[in-house]
């Protein structure tokens, strides 16, 4: 059933004072996008008739297909509290696009990701829920409102004021959520300096998308309040731990029960749930290159820093890339430990969804756990343990992305192909880059 009706949002934004509509959508990389209009536009939007020119979007159509409409889910309709309200209240929908056919485009990620999602319903489940914990640094910001990379405090892991020198701006940042309908859990200072975490209730996998989308933009603005830059970056610096998205995984039956959890298994976990992380492990390396999208995602993915580099399970190893939490019930669930936030979180949650999917379905034997340290064993013992590394960068990533049919299945060919030549044309700028490390360690040559 649906949360809203078009008469009850034209009711809420004439009651609540809101003047101004941000329609949004989020382009192939990730970054968020948006037709502002007034509210005296809202009727028009909410029957979909707002356009926009698709040829300027990065991995959507060519010019001769420009033409495109935004088509509002009801449900994701907020008002955003946190935004400067002296002018009135700004209120946002989240949209699906849709050609000038009247079609859904097929190369929305919202819509890729819906159609895993049909997918995952004809299979017979109804939910894959999704918990994200996203990770960001607080950076000072300069004189003349830039950004630096020096972090506003020396705080390690859980401090408090006044050597987590950002723990109001965290706190402010999670009191905005909670105005936004967010259900936090935790909110804490990470590791290394100037390093946060805030975890929100988990959702069904597209909302969950749409939140973390609403967080990192919440994150970005309460920071400028208190002079601070939020990064979503990996890794910023290399002697520290970089910063990832752990996203935690459960699948819902037609009666809302979680099916991850066996009562009668040892471990308390379902051959289902044992099925689903097997899947996700044998697409690993193929969806690297969508989950840890950019240049840096792979500089985060290095032994000694808490992220993981080999694809295996465990439920008690955290070297594991995909770790199984101590909590049982309904609660049982599935940590992917690999994910960072720079990942496009539509695309992301289609191909590890299809990935699970596909192991379920499969008809082979679910891997077993693994409890060694899997960065003390030699390169051979991990073979021996059927233990695959993670892609050591880009270029590999793309590689290894190219090789797995499923993701090219399940992006559809229009974002397969436009996604793996940004990538490809990220990776060819990086490699002709001259860093400073190579003039340290060559110029006198």
């Amino acid at each position: 059933m649906a949360k809203y009706t078009k008469k009850e949002i034209l009711e809420m934004a004439a009651h609540e004072g809101v003047l101004y509509i941000r329609l949004q959508f989020t382009d192939m990389l990730g970054t968020i996008k948006a037709v502002e209009i007034p509210t005296t536009k809202l009727p028009a939007a909410l029957d979909g008739e707002i356009m926009f020119d698709g040829s300027s979007i990065e991995g959507f159509v060519r010019i001769k297909e420009a033409d495109m409409y935004l088509r509002p889910d009801f449900d994701t309709w907020l008002i955003l509290n946190f935004e400067d309200i002296s002018y009135g209240k700004v209120a946002r929908l989240i949209c699906d696009v849709y050609t000038s056919s009247g079609e859904p485009f097929w190369g929305d990620p919202r819509y890729i990701l819906k159609k895993a999602v049909q997918k995952l319903n004809a299979a017979g489940y109804a939910t894959l829920n999704i918990g994200f914990e996203p990770e960001f640094f607080l950076f000072k910001i300069d004189e003349k409102g830039n950004p630096t990379i020096t972090p506003n405090d020396a705080g390690g892991y859980f401090d408090m004021a006044p050597i987590d020198g950002a723990e109001y701006a965290r706190r402010d940042i999670t009191l905005e959520l909670e105005k936004l309908g967010f259900i936090i859990s935790t909110s804490h200072h990470e590791v290394a300096a100037g390093q946060h975490e805030i975890n929100f209730r988990f959702a069904d996998v597209v909302s969950a998308c749409d939140n973390v989308q609403t967080f990192k933009q919440v994150v970005k603005v309460v920071a400028r309040r208190h002079h601070l830059f939020a990064t979503f970056m990996p890794k910023p610096f290399m002697t520290v731990n970089g910063s990832g998205m752990h996203t935690n995984m459960s699948l819902a039956d037609l009666a809302g029960n979680n099916i991850f959890y066996d009562q009668k298994d040892p471990m308390k976990l379902s051959l289902v749930a044992r099925k689903w992380i097997s899947g996700v492990l044998k697409h690993a390396r193929g969806f690297a290159a969508i989950t840890n999208p950019v240049v840096n995602s792979y500089k985060r993915l290095i032994p000694g820093y808490e992220a993981p580099c080999y694809a295996c399970w465990s439920d008690a190893n955290r070297s594991a890339l995909i770790r199984i939490p101590a909590v049982r019930g309904e609660s049982t669930r599935a940590e992917l430990r690999n994910v960072d936030p720079t990942a496009n979180p539509y695309l992301a949650l289609a191909v590890i969804l299809m990935a699970g999917l596909e192991g379920i379905s499969a008809n082979i034997d679910p891997l077993p756990p693994v409890y060694d340290d899997i960065f003390a064993l030699t390169r051979e013992e991990r073979e021996q343990q059927g233990i695959a590394n993670l892609p050591e960068n880009l270029k590999d990533a793309i590689k290894e992305m190219k090789a797995d049919p499923l993701i090219r299945e399940t992006l559809g060919d229009h974002t397969y192909h436009k996604y793996i030549y940004a990538k490809e044309l990220e990776w060819d700028e990086y490699r002709k880059i001259v860093t400073n490390w190579e003039l340290d360690h060559y110029l006198h040559c």
